[in-house]
């Protein structure tokens, strides 16, 4: 132990160094966007090869939940191709011509190679990238419901901004009254996060479901993401303080569906053509 300590004090200037350094490396990537984005791409495709063959062999002793998850995700499926199915019936000739009622959304299936529940900025891995189409910004949902977006991508990798990341920000609404608001995590418990900016006025109850608002054009209308748990009303607050139980167990998270929206440059376009323009 006497020898460790003298090899510790004898190149302590190294050691300060490689701390200091580390330090500073880690400053420049948490504060600085740029920086970020080129230290998620360039370390992508290595730390995601590394991490997917680990996940491999702990997959082979989590087969019963992925199994569920593959369940679930073929029964809400086959309820999504009822619903459909029900919907075209009811259209006219004319509304089916409309070929953007059926093709604004492409969905992309994805394994989960690494994720993250414990820090304040949770991010997500999977095992599609660049070469399948993805791009940033686009959603990732699961078949229990919102998962995150898209942060960076390489080319048979990417990284997503998990729901569980006090950065990220999803347009939301109250399924009953069609309030809408948005949902951000606080850093504190994984199975909640805040419901934002609902009016005093507006009345809400425990176990009011939670659902994308499709504002965006980043996530379709109507994806859950969870239940009223809890509200409060300070008796000066304009908002109500809401918090919901997400419906997606991150713990449990083995496959996504990343979301192509067809229309959100033709969207993003149009309006910043409008604001931008001169009054």
């Amino acid at each position: 132990m006497q020898q460790l300590f003298h090899f510790i004090y004898a190149y302590r200037a190294f050691f300060i160094f490689l701390f200091l350094e580390s330090l500073c490396t880690w400053l420049v990537i948490e504060n600085n966007q740029y920086q970020s984005t080129k230290y998620f791409n360039t370390s992508n495709s290595v730390v995601a090869s590394i991490i997917s063959t680990s996940q491999n062999i702990r997959e082979y002793f989590s087969l019963r939940d992925i199994n569920q998850a593959l369940a679930g995700e073929n029964a809400a499926l086959r309820k999504k191709v009822d619903q459909r199915n029900q919907m075209l019936s009811q259209l006219d000739l004319r509304e089916i011509i409309d070929t953007a009622i059926i093709n604004r959304f492409d969905y992309l299936s994805a394994k989960v190679i690494n994720n993250t529940t414990r820090n304040y900025k949770n991010f997500i891995t999977i095992d599609k990238g660049k070469s399948n189409g993805l791009e940033p910004g686009m959603a990732a949902i699961s078949y229990a419901g919102v998962v995150g977006k898209v942060k960076s991508v390489s080319e048979h990798y990417a990284v997503l901004i998990s729901l569980l990341n006090i950065d990220n920000q999803v347009s939301s609404k109250i399924k009953r009254t069609g309030h809408f608001g948005t949902v951000q995590w606080d850093g504190t418990d994984a199975r909640i996060i805040d419901l934002k900016y609902i009016p005093r006025h507006v009345q809400l109850e425990v176990g009011d479901t939670i659902v994308t608002s499709g504002y965006n054009a980043i996530f379709p209308e109507g994806v859950l993401i969870g239940v009223v748990k809890d509200v409060k009303l300070n008796e000066e607050a304009q908002f109500h303080t809401i918090k919901v139980a997400v419906a997606q167990d991150f713990g449990k998270l083995a496959f996504v569906e990343v979301i192509k929206s067809n229309l959100k440059h033709e969207k993003d376009s149009l309006e910043l053509k409008t604001i931008g323009a001169p009054k």
